[in-house]
């Protein structure tokens, strides 16, 4: 087995991609490292996967690295379908896990363009490279945002998406409806993902933990969207990283071989305890400014995950306290770190 996993500077890829190599699987490693948020924590979380920064000069590029002989990254952006084109030919990889995309709910009203570009053209091209290079499963990050204002809940794979609340919603079922178009025209396996609220260790700093622990660390107000009326389904960074490892094998066998799954800890939490287990970790007391809900948000987000349960047998392991204990600590030794 040889994956390839895309974004593998970010958030999850970077988990993901520390898993699979200690278990000793082959891997290459992409990503664009474009500077939507500091690029310092993505080249820190490379280093801690033995990728030393001086060596990612020319894009392209492979780096081993130096911890994990079995692990290479090179500078690649999806939109680049020459660089991409080559990387797939010479490496001949059996699976691709794409994580690789353009995030950000509210960042997409302001910039638009960049989500069409990454998350739409980035990603047929991976369609198209998986085709042609006889890919034995792509396995690929949706969202549980393309539920949008969903009422029913918990939402479930069965439910209807054809209402997404923001561009980067939109461009999220745009791939799942175009992987599902790939499965029947070229009999590609390809399996979709609906992330739930991911959080931990070496988080984005955009999203809410890392927004939240840092003003209260400065002692700054937060900001508490909908007046903290808001629910979600806060899923620790394992949890994830542990379903994605279940799917990669489970290659989808009924035609069209697509399939799509939801993996979230299917417990809603109301926005305003996720910010108290904040403040219990820190020992501090948070400084809060409320406001109306914003464009492209939504109330609440729930998982049901029981179709990913009956593939994988998965079920989630982290309580909320638990995660936020150890985001917690990795924030404050990381934050020392950086001094």
């Amino acid at each position: 087995m040889k994956i390839l996993v895309t974004g593998a500077a970010g958030f999850i890829g970077f988990h993901l991609v520390n898993k699979l190599i200690e278990k000793g699987i082959e891997v290459i490693g992409i990503d664009n490292i474009n500077d939507y948020y500091d690029v310092n924590l993505k080249f820190n979380r490379l280093k801690e996967s033995g990728i030393i920064i001086d060596e990612i000069t020319k894009e392209g590029n492979l780096v081993q690295s130096l911890s994990y002989l079995n692990y290479y990254f090179a500078k690649i952006d999806l939109v680049d379908l020459s660089k991409l084109e080559k990387l797939f030919k010479e490496q001949q990889f059996t699976h691709v896990i794409n994580l690789a995309a353009q995030a950000g709910v509210r960042y997409s009203l302001e910039n638009p363009h960049a989500y069409i570009q990454s998350n739409v053209v980035g990603f047929v091209n991976i369609l198209e490279c998986c085709r042609y290079n006889n890919i034995q499963h792509l396995v690929y990050a949706s969202s549980s945002s393309v539920y949008g204002a969903n009422a029913k809940i918990p939402f479930s794979e069965e439910d209807r998406v054809d209402h997404p609340v923001s561009l980067y919603a939109a461009t999220k079922r745009s791939n799942e409806l175009m992987a599902y178009s790939y499965s029947h025209l070229y009999n590609l396996p390809t399996t979709g993902l609906r992330f739930f609220t991911v959080y931990g260790p070496w988080g984005r700093p955009d999203m809410a933990p890392m927004l939240f622990a840092d003003a209260i660390m400065k002692g700054k107000s937060i900001k508490i969207f909908n007046n903290g009326d808001m629910q979600r389904d806060f899923t620790y960074i394992d949890d994830i990283v542990e379903g994605i490892e279940r799917l990669i094998t489970k290659i989808p066998i009924i035609k069209p071989k697509a399939e799509i799954f939801n993996i979230g800890n299917s417990k809603p939490v109301d926005l305003m305890e996720f910010i108290y287990c904040l403040e219990n970790s820190l020992n501090i007391k948070a400084l809060k400014e409320f406001y109306p809900m914003q464009d492209g948000d939504v109330k609440m987000t729930y998982a049901d995950t029981s179709c990913l349960n009956k593939k994988t047998k998965y079920i989630p392991k982290t309580e909320l306290k638990e995660g936020v204990s150890k985001f917690i600590s990795w924030y404050l030794n990381y934050n020392l770190f950086k001094i």
